[in-house]
């Protein structure tokens, strides 16, 4: 999934090569079953006892305790949130990015809807709509999920070049291959 080439990718950054693949063959080898289904299913399996951690997108978890299901309240009240590294150099964060095509026909009509993504409005709709920490420095999402992940403190993302990561992606796919991550 190219969210875990991201993840390991910016673990490889912030650790060396050599950490990182010792790091991932940790990871292989402490798996409490096949990974199977998507996020929901990891934190659902946290709550059903059959692992005791699941990585997994924070909005997923966030979707599960905005909802009204009595089945979603007894997973959310089976679970907690750690952010790991908040200490340190901040948890990773997976970016959904927008680029100008550089022969755009309407290259100032998409500049000016890349602004408006990037403003304290949009990154609210994503907050409160899509259960995401907004991207643009300063924003206070207000979704009471959110501020419950985090118990009212600060988060802390990492703030490695998105570029550096990328550079990342070929050689963590041989460590996956390597330490035999499915």
């Amino acid at each position: 999934h190219p969210y875990n080439l991201s993840l390991f990718g910016a673990v490889m950054e912030h650790v060396g090569e050599q950490k990182a693949e010792a790091w991932l063959k940790g990871v292989v080898n402490n798996l409490a079953r096949a990974p199977k289904g998507g996020d929901t299913d990891q934190i659902k399996a946290v709550a059903a006892g059959e692992c005791d951690i699941a990585v997994t997108n924070s909005y997923y978890l966030a979707r599960l305790m905005r909802s009204d299901k009595p089945e979603d309240k007894a997973v959310v009240d089976k679970v907690a949130v750690v952010f790991p590294n908040q200490q340190s150099w901040g948890t990773h964060m997976n970016i959904a990015g927008g680029a100008v095509a550089r022969h755009t026909k309407n290259q100032a009509n998409a500049i000016k809807f890349l602004e408006y993504l990037a403003s304290p409005e949009a990154q609210n709709y994503f907050a409160n709509g899509n259960n995401e920490w907004p991207a643009a420095k300063g924003v206070d999402p207000g979704n009471p999920a959110l501020k419950a992940m985090t118990g009212g403190q600060p988060f802390k993302s990492e703030t490695i070049p998105i570029g550096a990561v990328g550079a990342n992606t070929v050689k963590v796919q041989q460590m996956l291959d390597r330490v035999g991550f499915r």
